[in-house]
């Protein structure tokens, strides 16, 4: 008797979500099956790297990290431009770093003035990622919503403490909001279940279930998308029938192993080879879990993923 593949039926779906706008808008979302269980189902839009772009230029880099764009990281402009032009980006996401009340401080209109040149400056969809201070991005996010009218951007990352104000200006302006919850489904669903009753179409909002990189969590971030992705396929809980985005170039990049030096620690090897699988393996593991943006820094990890996800979509 031939072997055959066990198969498993799913009866709920994923919703689809657009990013940006004209001939190079995005659809995320639509799968009614597992991550790339193709023989079981559809995946409709396969999963989508995004470059990320800081507003400021990034002072703890690594060397190896600055390399592709040591002549650009002053101008967030010129490195949106260049991430197209060059390495092919898809999306863009623009992490507000230097509105962090803990760094720079910047002022809101002073910030949305970037976050505008960079919106003019590319054809592709933009993310935009805020500091991650409630209270901060709360004011900030909702300005972004307003000054990018008609581009279809998201803005995140939205918490339970600020989706009123985030969402009633992503609702006014047709944003999508990215929600964010600290790595648990039930406070994921829960989020979903108030931009919901806020209003928010369903077809406007993205989940970040907030990621860890490889030896960081990652094995508990894993977990947790893997039963979001359970109870979306196979319990049909329409709270959880969202896309998902994982904003991992800062968590792997902050680790101990990228930073260590091969005279530091010989054992570790190369330590720009050893960074470059770090991003990409930790992107993979996103993927398999159920990721449909991977948000990376380094133009090699983005071109091994994106050989391993057109292998595995062929």
């Amino acid at each position: 008797m031939a072997f055959e593949i066990p198969k498993i039926k799913y009866t709920g779906k994923i919703r689809e979500v657009q990013l940006g706008t004209g001939a190079k808008a995005v659809r995320i979302g639509g799968a009614n099956c597992y991550p790339f269980h193709r023989f079981e189902g559809d995946m409709p839009n396969v999963p989508r790297v995004a470059f990320e772009v800081w507003d400021s230029s990034p002072e703890e880099w690594q060397q190896w990290a600055i390399e592709p764009y040591g002549d650009v990281l002053s101008d967030p402009v010129a490195w949106a431009r260049k991430c197209v032009d060059t390495y092919g980006a898809e999306m863009i996401v623009l992490q507000l770093r230097s509105a962090d009340p803990n760094g720079e401080n910047k002022g809101v209109e002073e910030v949305v003035e970037v976050v505008k040149k960079v919106a003019d400056a590319i054809d592709v969809p933009l993310l935009v990622w805020g500091t991650a201070n409630d209270e901060k991005d709360g004011e900030l996010l909702r300005r972004v919503a307003e000054a990018c009218e008609g581009r279809n951007v998201a803005v995140g990352p939205v918490s339970d403490k600020n989706y009123k104000q985030i969402g009633a200006m992503a609702i006014g302006y047709s944003q999508v909001v990215m929600a964010s919850s600290p790595i648990d489904v039930n406070l994921a669903k829960q989020l979903n279940i108030l931009l919901g009753n806020l209003g928010v179409n369903e077809e406007k909002v993205v989940i970040d279930p907030t990621t860890g990189g490889l030896g960081y969590g990652l094995e508990y971030t894993y977990s947790v998308m893997e039963r979001d992705r359970m109870a979306a396929l196979t319990q049909e809980d329409a709270k959880l029938q969202f896309p998902i985005i994982c904003n991992l170039a800062p968590e792997v990049w902050k680790t101990r192993e990228t930073r260590l030096t091969k005279d530091e620690d010989p054992k570790l090897g190369d330590e720009k080879r050893r960074s470059i699988l770090m991003e990409a393996v930790t992107a993979m593991t996103l993927l398999v879990a159920g990721a449909d943006i991977v948000v990376m820094r380094h133009p090699d990890s983005v071109s091994l993923v994106r050989d391993m996800i057109g292998e595995l979509c062929a």
